[in-house]
């Protein structure tokens, strides 16, 4: 099972974006319009679509979210699902191969006997 999940800029980064989308906007007005014609006209709008997509970030609580994650829930479940017996079966397993020593296995039984 996974889970989708929204990320929007914080207010600070969308603040920071929306004072500069309005000094693109000024530029576009004043500079690239007069000298470009429809380039600048282009620079405008896009300005304009940064400034208030910006704006409604910082000033709403909704917002627009900039990108999506997606999280795969399925080892965490399988990981949950791990029974006290298979554990003990598994640490016996390391015991009986010698890559533990009696003193850690015991201190590992107890400890998974004590999570119960």
């Amino acid at each position: 099972m996974s889970r989708r999940i929204r990320v929007k800029p914080s207010k600070g980064q969308s603040l920071a974006g929306f004072i500069g989308g309005l000094i693109f906007c000024l530029i576009g007005l004043f500079a690239a319009i007069p000298i470009f014609g429809i380039f600048g006209v282009l620079w405008t709008l896009i300005a304009i679509i940064i400034t208030v997509s910006h704006g409604y970030n910082a000033f709403s609580d909704k917002g627009i979210p900039s990108h999506e994650i997606f999280i795969d829930d399925t080892s965490e479940t399988h990981a949950n699902n791990i029974t006290p017996e298979y554990r003990l079966n598994e640490l016996q397993n390391l015991l009986n191969k010698g890559l533990i020593t009696n003193d850690e296995f015991n201190e590992k039984r107890k400890k998974i006997l004590n999570d119960l």
